[in-house]
C-alpha cells in the first residue's frame, strides 16, 4: 500500500506550533487582514472578540452572539491555509452552551477555541471592575468544551482573569484547576510585569504543567510592552497581537477621512495605498482588462502605480 503522507490538519498544525517554538499570533479582523497576516509569514490568526465586535460598531461587552460569532470566524478561518484560533468571550453561557460552541467553531474550521472565567457581562480583560464566576463554575465550562469536541485535536485554551481581580497566586491556582479539567492550553490575562509571567510559568513548571502559555501582548493595556523573544524566554509558546491590525487600519482610515474632507482629493494618498493590481494578486483574482472608467492622463499619478 501507499502510505498516507497528507499534511496536518489545522488542528495538528495548531498543537504542533505551540509545541516546538514561541509564535506571534496577529488578530484578524476579516478575512481580508488575514490573508495579509499568512502572506507576510505568520504561521496563525487570531480572531478576537475585541476586534471583531469594534469591526462591528460594538464594545467589547460580550454582546456578539455565537452564531453571528462563528460566521465571522469561519469566513477567516477558511480564507486562509493556516489554522485559526477564535476568542469565545465566556463561552456564550453555562456549560451547555460551551458545548455548542465547540461544535459549531469545529464545523466553521476553527482550529482552537478560547473561554474566559468572566461572568457574562464581561468586559475587555486590561478594564478594571471585572467580575470572576467561581472556580468550580469554570471547571465546568472546561470539562464540557473538552467533552464537546469531535476532533481530539482541537485545541481548548482557558483563559483566566484573576490577576487582576484576586491577585497573582489567584490566577495560578485557577490555572492549574483548569488544567485538571482538561484545558489543552493556558491563557494568564493582564498580568503586570516580565516577572509576573515567568512566576506564572515557573509555579505551573512546579507542579508538572506542561501545556502551552499564551501571552496577550495587547496595546494600551496593563502588560509592558514584552517581544516576542521576551515571552518565548518566559516560558511562553504563543503571544497574541490581537487588536493590532484594527487599531493601524483605524487610525490610517481617519487619516484619510480628515484630509479628502479638507483638499478634497485623495491624490497625496495613493503612495499609502494598495494599488489595484496589488489588491487583485492578494485575493488571487487574474484580471488581465484594461481598467475601465476615465482615462488616465500624462502626468496622473496613478499611472505608475495602478
Amino acid at each position: 500500500m501507499t502510505p498516507n503522507h497528507s499534511a496536518p490538519s489545522k488542528t495538528q498544525r495548531l498543537r504542533e506550533l505551540l509545541a516546538t517554538g514561541t509564535v506571534a499570533i496577529p488578530g484578524a479582523f476579516n478575512a481580508l487582514t488575514a490573508i495579509q497576516i499568512e502572506r507576510a509569514g505568520y504561521e496563525l490568526v487570531y480572531v478576537s472578540g475585541a476586534a471583531i465586535s469594534a469591526a462591528r460598531g460594538l464594545p467589547d461587552i460580550g454582546l456578539i452572539t455565537l452564531t453571528e460569532m462563528a460566521r465571522e470566524a469561519a469566513t477567516i478561518a477558511k480564507a486562509v491555509a493556516i489554522p485559526t484560533i477564535v476568542d469565545a468571550d465566556t463561552g456564550y453561557g453555562p456549560p451547555s452552551a460551551v458545548r455548542e460552541a465547540v461544535q459549531e467553531f469545529e464545523r466553521a474550521g476553527l482550529a482552537g477555541m478560547q473561554i474566559e472565567d468572566q461572568e457574562t457581562a464581561k468586559k475587555c480583560g486590561h478594564l478594571s471592575g471585572k467580575r470572576l464566576i467561581p472556580i468550580v463554575d469554570m471547571v465546568a465550562k472546561v470539562k464540557a468544551a473538552v467533552q464537546a469536541r469531535r476532533d481530539r485535536d482541537f485545541v481548548i485554551v482557558a483563559r483566566t482573569d484573576a490577576r487582576t481581580v484576586d491577585g497573582l497566586d489567584a490566577a495560578i491556582q485557577r490555572a492549574l484547576a483548569y488544567v485538571e479539567a482538561g484545558a489543552d492550553a493556558l491563557f494568564p490575562e493582564a498580568l503586570l510585569s516580565a516577572g509576573e509571567f515567568g512566576t506564572f510559568a515557573l509555579e505551573m513548571k512546579k507542579v508538572g504543567v506542561h501545556v502551552p502559555l499564551i501571552a496577550n501582548m495587547t496595546e494600551f493595556g496593563k502588560t509592558p510592552y514584552l517581544s516576542v523573544g521576551e515571552f518565548e524566554s518566559l516560558g511562553y509558546r504563543g503571544v497574541l497581537f490581537p487588536v493590532s491590525t484594527l487599531r493601524v487600519a483605524t487610525r490610517a482610515v481617519e487619516k484619510l477621512l480628515v484630509e479628502l474632507k479638507f483638499f478634497g482629493s485623495q491624490r497625496d494618498w495613493l503612495d499609502h495605498m494598495m494599488t489595484r493590481h496589488e489588491l487583485y494578486e492578494l485575493l488571487r483574482y487574474e484580471n488581465d482588462e484594461e481598467p475601465t472608467g476615465r482615462p488616465y492622463e500624462p502626468g496622473d499619478p496613478r499611472t505608475a502605480r495602478d
